[in-house]
């Protein structure tokens, strides 16, 4: 049976609830959002003269709920406009509403007797064959399922999300007793699919699997930190972006989640897997006891493991449990992973480790290692889904088991041992069959060993994508030092940036005119995509900066002509070109999206032309682009001064997208041209399909444009008026009102005394000439340096 998800319940309006309400209407899918009617009035509700009957009041929580979550930092929704597809109501009027939904998710308190009877309620409004679900992070699914009718329980299961819904990409799916094939089977692609999201099929144990994986590395990190003698920041250093993991790393991520939440999640570890061979490891060292009674929950009470004060950070000492300056923590071992760009080639490093680090590393995988391998079966049969889990939800880069392969499985299972650890039965008999990894690659897939079968399988799920990681050696067809064209099949290359950020440098602009020559000698279409965390953070500065500070203008000059030039290409060519962006793209990363035949975006791309950060105009086509993009806007009898307002002020604010949807609204993409996608995995194959439909629909390389509109001296005008204003409001800076009037100038045609039409290489020309002129610019070279040094922009 085709099942379509076109109108969706979610009942529980807090923090959980309404992120996953936002979500859905992210993905365009219609929310009917419950909480239940308060039962009694706020003073101001009083003095309006309401009662406990008027619908203000009664769906006072919902609402105050949604708008919170609407207003947080980072947005839950793509797009302000998409919360207009979420409707709101209470348990008690609305309810029988539910009966035209196709999905009911209840993400009410972690309360059996509460979530008990909002089932009951709903078994009497829901039409049979509805998928009912509860995102519940801990309580049995076969708890809730008892006593309901055959066909709930048939339809019913666990959907566990991850908060923030819209950022975590982890989707458990847990079934009851009775849930059927089928509806996993549609969870599962739905999830995949629609949600973007990665989902894990879980079995009904306590945390399932990734907090029952999570929470153990955390407590055992407890533990280890007074054992080894180490300070919080130590071990946030050790177990953050050095080995794959979020900035945040430990104790910083307990601090933004909230203690109390981690404490609940141990605690139902604790109370619930008595069988678990390191049960006591779940039990609350002292110093979380204390920092619970103190309330020191983290964020939500503004002190945890770590505390503000003004501008400085403090940081808890864990003997003391008393707040002091942080200190800066460094480790030999770190230092000698600092020339391997990749985390999972550092794991290999880091365990050999002669100080404490090293220590801490080798305590800290084998137990890892030794806890995941005891999971199997009792949370999954397959050791895949704790590797997809740990990703998806925890943002690590590596899973415990891919960091096992990197380390080897023999030298994880000396080291294990050393620590008196035993690996469980199924990997030594792996070992003993001849096979020597978990993981293995064939024809661009991944296979792993299946426990049961006793032999490599291939990992369900991956035809839907290109990985490249897989067919990076087998498929590649050419590569520098900065980037590397690979075969994607069907007469379709990519190109994939390898720089550091993938800052667009020479050896990149290189690889872009590469892959366009050959793309137009032997292919059919060119993606330029990637699968890091970011597409590019824009052209290389330190190149800019050097050749500025030495005075190289024809250099220099040369530079941005080349910038200029490729991207150029990449709209000019016989073939069509796709980008693929996502995370961030900045600056030169922008410009190259807009310089393509069309974008496929990953909805979390956050893109924008952020030049005057660094104190010069967008250099590589973006300042002509913008004002070529206006000038089609133009229309007869409009203001076509407010239209190129618009545009100089995109540029101007350095403003810069949160979403790919928010995107088209900024001008960067375009709508009938761009498309998102809202699971990144699918990226580089959606790009490969566009490009050859495009080359199979017929493409024609197309005509160089010389029919831009630039305003001239009527725009100029006004610009230059407007900066001024905003200098002698002290709204800008004088440095910032000079980088304004180069743009100004460009975005108008220079002076001209009228309206006219001229070409993209005009507007080029003038867009190159503001640029070297603002790297002339003392404050210019200084911001530069400072982005270069501090990684945030200087206001001179």
């Amino acid at each position: 049976m085709k099942r379509n998800i076109k109108k969706v319940a979610v009942i529980g309006s807090g923090i959980m609830g309404s992120g996953i309400a936002c979500h859905f209407a992210n993905i365009g899918v219609e929310v009917i959002l419950l909480d239940i009617a308060p039962n009694e009035l706020t003073e101001s509700e009083i003095k309006k003269g309401l009662t406990l009957e008027s619908k203000l009041v009664r769906n006072r929580l919902v609402n105050d709920h949604l708008a919170t979550a609407l207003k947080s930092k980072p947005s839950p929704i793509y797009h302000q406009s998409f919360a207009s597809r979420i409707s709101t109501g209470n348990t008690t009027d609305d309810m029988a509403k539910i009966a035209s939904c196709d999905w009911i998710i209840e993400v009410v308190v972690e309360r059996l007797d509460i979530k008990k009877s909002v089932f009951e309620q709903i078994e009497k409004y829901r039409k049979p064959g509805t998928l009912i679900t509860s995102n519940t992070s801990g309580i049995p699914i076969h708890f809730m399922s008892e006593g309901r009718t055959e066909d709930f329980q048939k339809h019913f299961c666990g959907t566990h999300f991850f908060n923030p819904a819209r950022y975590l990409k982890l989707f458990e799916i847990i079934p009851g007793p009775q849930t059927s094939t089928e509806v996993l089977d549609f969870l599962n692609g739905y999830g995949e699919k629609f949600l973007g999201k990665t989902s894990v099929v879980a079995k009904d144990t306590p945390a399932f699997i990734g907090n029952r994986i999570g929470i153990f590395g955390i407590m055992s990190l407890f533990h280890q930190v007074k054992e080894l003698g180490l300070t919080i920041e130590e071990v946030d250093k050790l177990t953050g972006p050095v080995i794959g993991r979020p900035k945040s790393a430990t104790f910083r991520t307990v601090d933004v989640v909230g203690l109390d939440t981690l404490v609940h999640v141990a605690n139902g570890i604790y109370e619930n897997c008595k069988k678990d061979e390191v049960l006591e490891l779940f039990k609350l060292p002292d110093f979380i006891n204390k920092m619970m009674e103190n309330k020191w929950l983290g964020s939500k009470t503004n002190q945890g493991f770590y505390k503000k004060e003004g501008k400085e950070i403090l940081s808890l000492d864990l003997n003391t449990l008393e707040y002091r300056a942080a200190k800066k923590s460094s480790f030999s071992t770190l230092e000698l992973t600092k020339t391997i760009d990749k985390p999972i080639d550092r794991f290999k490093v880091l365990i050999t480790g002669k100080d404490k680090a090293g220590e801490f590393y080798r305590k800290n995988f084998a137990s890892m290692f030794t806890y995941c391998s005891n999971r199997i079966p009792e949370i999954t049969d397959a050791f895949y889904k704790i590797d997809d889990a740990m990703k998806a939800g925890f943002g690590w880069e590596n899973g415990p088991f891919e960091i096992w392969d990197a380390i080897g499985v023999q030298k994880g299972i000396e080291m294990m041992q050393a620590e008196g650890f035993q690996p469980a039965s199924w990997v030594t008999e792996m070992i003993a069959s001849g096979n020597t990894t978990f993981y293995s690659v064939k024809e661009g897939a991944t296979y792993f060993y299946n426990i049961d079968k006793k032999q490599t399988e291939k990992i369900p799920g991956q035809d839907a994508f290109i990985i490249l990681n897989n067919i990076r050696e087998s498929k590649k067809v050419w590569n520098n030092s900065e980037s590397i064209i690979t075969d994607l099949g069907d007469g379709i290359i990519n190109l994939e940036f390898t720089s550091k950020m993938n800052s667009i440098g020479a050896g990149v602009l290189q690889g872009i005119n590469k892959a366009i020559d050959m793309a137009e000698k032997g292919y059919e279409g060119l993606v330029i995509g990637n699968q890091g965390t970011n597409f590019s953070v824009g052209a290389n500065l330190a190149m800019i900066f050097m050749l500025a500070v030495e005075q190289e203008y024809d250099e220099l000059n040369m530079a941005i002509k080349m910038f200029q030039d490729t991207m150029m290409r990449c709209r000019y060519s016989s073939i069509p070109v796709i980008a693929a962006p996502h995370g961030m793209t900045l600056g030169g990363g922008c410009e190259l999206t807009m310089h393509s035949d069309r974008a496929v975006a990953a909805a979390e791309t956050y893109i924008g032309l952020v030049e005057f950060g660094v104190g010069v105009i967008p250099g590589g086509g973006g300042s002509k682009e913008m004002a070529l993009r206006a000038s089609d806007l133009f229309r007869k009898n409009d203001v076509e001064l407010n239209v190129l307002q618009e545009y100089f002020l995109t540029v101007g604010m350095a403003k810069v997208a949160t979403s790919a949807y928010e995107a088209f609204d900024i001008g960067v993409l375009q709508k009938g041209r761009d498309i998102v996608v809202v699971n990144k995995d699918r990226q580089i194959a959606t790009a490969k399909q566009v490009a050859l439909q495009m080359a199979n629909q017929g493409y024609t390389q197309p005509v160089r444009r010389n029919d831009i509109k630039v305003l001239g001296k009527q725009a100029l005008g006004m610009f230059l008026v407007g900066t001024d204003q905003m200098v002698a409001g002290q709204f800008i800076s004088e440095h910032d009102q000079k980088i304004a009037n180069k743009l100004a100038y460009v975005m108008a045609g220079g002076d001209l005394s009228e309206p006219n039409l001229v070409s993209e290489q005009y507007l080029l020309d003038l867009e190159r000439e503001a640029f070297l002129s603002l790297c002339t610019e003392r404050k210019t070279l200084e911001r530069i340096q400072f982005m270069l040094t501090k990684g945030k922009p200087l206001r001179n």
